[in-house]
C-alpha cells in the first residue's frame, strides 16, 4: 500500500480545511480539498440528520474523484429554538447569507429568551468510492452570547460562548479551538485510529487495473 494515501476533503470551506489539515499535519496522509480538482457537481444537503449529510458528501466525492473522501457536517443546536438551526445551520439566514447575517438572525430569534444553552455537533464521514464509510461524531456544549465577540473562526463562532475558557469560539486561536471543539474531538477520534483507517482504505479501495503493453505482439 502507498504509505501516504490521499484523502480529499469534500469542502471548499477554508476554515474547515485549515482546522483539519492542522489536526492531521503529523500523520502520513496527503490532504487535498475540492480546490485541487476541477469543478464537480454540488451535493444537495437535504438529509434529515448530520449523519445523512456527511455521508452524502463523502460518498459522492469519493465516487466522482476516485479517492477516499472525508466530509464533515456540523451545525449549531439551540435548546430554546427546538434544536434549530441544526442541519440547516449554513442556510439558516438564506442560501447566500454571510456568517454575520446568520449570527444576526440567531440573536434576533433568541431575543428576550433566558435559555441560551446550545451545542455544536459534528459528524465526520470517511468514504471510499465503493460506498463503504467510517463515521465519527462529537459535540461541544456552550451558550449563545448576547452579542458577537472575536474575529477568528467562522460560522457561528462569534456568538458561541465556551464557559470553561470564558471566551467565544471566535476569540480562540486555531490551536485552542481544536482542543475543545466538536470538530477537533471527532477528528482526534479519527486520528487515534489512523493506522486502522489506512488498512481499511487499502482493503476497500477498488483495485486499479494495469495496462499490459506487452500483452499483444503486433508486427508491422
Amino acid at each position: 500500500m502507498n504509505k501516504h494515501p490521499t484523502i480529499v476533503l469534500a469542502t471548499t470551506n477554508q476554515g474547515k480545511t485549515t482546522e483539519i489539515r492542522d489536526l492531521l499535519k503529523d500523520y502520513p496522509v496527503n490532504i487535498k480539498n475540492l480546490a485541487d480538482f476541477g469543478p464537480i457537481p454540488s451535493v444537495v444537503e437535504d438529509g434529515d440528520s448530520f449523519d445523512d449529510n456527511a455521508y452524502k458528501k463523502s460518498s459522492f466525492t469519493a465516487r466522482v474523484l476516485g479517492y477516499p473522501a472525508l466530509a464533515d457536517d456540523s451545525g449549531l443546536v439551540v435548546e430554546a429554538l427546538g434544536g434549530a438551526p441544526g442541519v440547516h445551520s449554513a442556510r439558516y439566514a438564506g442560501a447566500n447569507a454571510t456568517d454575520e447575517q446568520r449570527c444576526k438572525k440567531l440573536l434576533a430569534e433568541l431575543n428576550h429568551k433566558t435559555n441560551r444553552n446550545a451545542y455544536f455537533k459534528c459528524v465526520i464521514s470517511l468514504a471510499v468510492p465503493t460506498g463503504q464509510a467510517l463515521t465519527y461524531e462529537a459535540t461541544c456544549e456552550g451558550t449563545i452570547n448576547n452579542s458577537p465577540a472575536g474575529k477568528n473562526g467562522f460560522g457561528y463562532d462569534p456568538v458561541f460562548y465556551f464557559p470553561p475558557l470564558n471566551k467565544t469560539f471566535a476569540q480562540l486561536s486555531v490551536a485552542e479551538k481544536s482542543k475543545i471543539s466538536h470538530r477537533g474531538k471527532a477528528l482526534r477520534e479519527l486520528r487515534a485510529e489512523f493506522d486502522k483507517i489506512e488498512k481499511w482504505i487499502d482493503r476497500h479501495m477498488p483495485p486499479t487495473e494495469p495496462i499490459n503493453c506487452a500483452a499483444s505482439n503486433i508486427s508491422g
